[in-house]
């Protein structure tokens, strides 16, 4: 964070500063910002963040043992630190990314890009930080931090050297994006899709487009609105960004994209997609698996081009990438057993695409195997789309179906309705069950994926697999 004074904090967060430990109200603090007292290092800041198992105002000591220089309290605690105290620390940390992000803005070259979308927006995300940390200092979240609390605390990571931002903005609940992204009024929003994750939230797939479409409408008046071409959808967010007298740069499969896949060949060793980019070819080879994050990576690229940098450069460090994230798409075992650990959250889209992209690197001389979990917040829907997994997976010809837990058990219903099966689907009730029969089951040639919801815990699973093949 940038140096600041303790009054101005206070006064930015309407608190009451309890000064401590010799300081002064005009004593400056410049270290990170976290509510996770393990990471706390000297001189960071430490918001104690009351929690639903736990209260971070009982990790304030630990904090000041690791060196903090301020803790940010709901109540005054016991702590030999200055301390301002506030009504809610979760509108603090907005309101201090607010005022961090604004000063840097004001007198510094700072870009800001915002990322949604119902898939694809950690992928994206880490695409287009590795194309801009190339450029210049660029700050990005870890994992998927794009909540209430994690957005806030990228943005507080910026400094008076950063040039680029990039924020993922994730929806628990309509209005949560243009909160977020009202943080920081973004220079370029991207949108990447609107399909069924979080419907059961959202109340339908028509609420989801209405929250993806916040972020259009909180990126600046003037900016660049960067549209999947090939969703209708998402396209529709054109009359929104024109209205705000933004620009809109396409992205997709089809001729409208000014950012386009004309051609994409998918294997086990990645994926190579022949580009047009502002109509000049080039040749993308992915490491990435799947043909689905062609898509993120001609969102990363048409956002990254926008902001100066040559297609011929944000191509070549496109190409350095090995995995999206752990846990997405991520290659374990051995060439003996291929894991692919794709567990770290599912949505009917992101589960079809997975499916499809096992059936696409599979050999003829090679079995699929999907072990399959449940995908989560999907409310009314649930039922139907997990119906459609199952029928799904037998039509791709996936040939030994596992699934895992009683929330996705209707997967494996519906596979074994779908044809004379004979073992070839199986359902456990944990993934301990499951792990003692893959175990056993797989065998040399085996491709296996992975997926699920990251309430079904089967990242791990993915893990212990590929340890045990490797």
């Amino acid at each position: 964070m940038i140096s600041t004074s303790l009054s101005h904090l206070a006064d930015v967060l309407s608190g009451r500063l309890v000064v401590r430990s010799g300081d002064t109200p005009d004593t400056t603090v410049s270290g990170l910002v976290d509510t996770d007292s393990r990471l706390i290092e000297r001189g960071d800041i430490f918001v104690a963040k009351p929690g639903e198992t736990t209260d971070g105002h009982l990790f304030v000591g630990t904090a000041v043992e690791r060196g903090a220089a301020l803790a940010i309290v709901e109540r005054e605690v016991e702590a030999e630190v200055s301390q301002i105290v506030v009504a809610d620390v979760v509108a603090a940390l907005a309101d201090l990314a607010r005022d961090v992000v604004a000063r840097v803005r004001a007198h510094g070259d700072l870009k800001i890009v915002g990322i949604t979308g119902s898939n694809g927006k950690t992928t994206t995300k880490n695409l287009l930080a590795r194309i801009l940390e190339g450029e210049g200092e660029t700050v990005a979240p870890r994992a998927s931090f794009n909540n209430e609390v994690g957005a806030p605390l990228t943005m507080l990571r910026v400094t008076d050297a950063t040039r680029y931002l990039v924020s993922e903005f994730g929806a628990s609940a309509p209005g949560a994006i243009a909160r977020l992204a009202g943080l920081v009024t973004p220079d370029i929003g991207v949108v990447l899709m609107v399909g069924m994750a979080h419907a059961g939230g959202f109340g339908g797939i028509e609420s989801t487009f209405h929250a993806k479409s916040e972020l259009v409408k909180a990126t600046r008046e003037g900016g660049l609105a960067v549209l999947n071409a090939d969703d209708p959808r998402v396209a529709a967010m054109e009359p929104i960004a024109r209205e705000r007298g933004q620009q809109v740069r396409w992205f997709g499969r089809g001729e409208r994209a000014e950012v386009r896949a004309v051609d994409v060949e998918v294997s086990a060793s990645g994926t190579r997609a022949d580009l047009l980019v502002d109509g000049e070819p080039f040749t993308l080879t992915l490491r990435v698996l799947g043909e689905h994050h062609v898509m993120n990576a001609l969102a990363a690229l048409a956002a990254a081009t926008a902001l100066g940098v040559s297609a011929a450069d944000a191509i070549a460090r496109l190409e350095t990438v090995e995995i999206a994230e752990r846990w997405r798409m991520q290659p374990l075992g051995s060439d003996r057993v291929r894991i692919i650990n794709d567990a770290y959250n599912a949505s009917p889209d992101s589960m079809a695409a997975a499916l499809r992209t096992l059936a696409q690197i599979t050999g003829p001389d090679e079995r699929t195997v999907a072990v399959l979990g449940a995908m989560s917040e999907l409310g009314e829907y649930a039922d139907e789309e997990h119906d459609r997994v199952g029928l799904l997976a037998v039509r791709l010809r996936i040939q030994r179906i596992v699934v895992i837990g009683p929330e996705a058990r209707r997967m494996y219903l519906e596979a074994i309705a779908q044809g004379s099966w004979d073992g070839e689907a199986v359902f456990f009730a944990d993934a301990d069950a499951a792990f003692d029969y893959l175990s056993t089951e797989l065998r040399d040639g085996d491709r296996v994926l992975v997926k699920s919801s990251n309430s079904a815990g089967l990242r791990h699973l993915g893990d212990r697999l590929g340890e045990l093949f490797a």
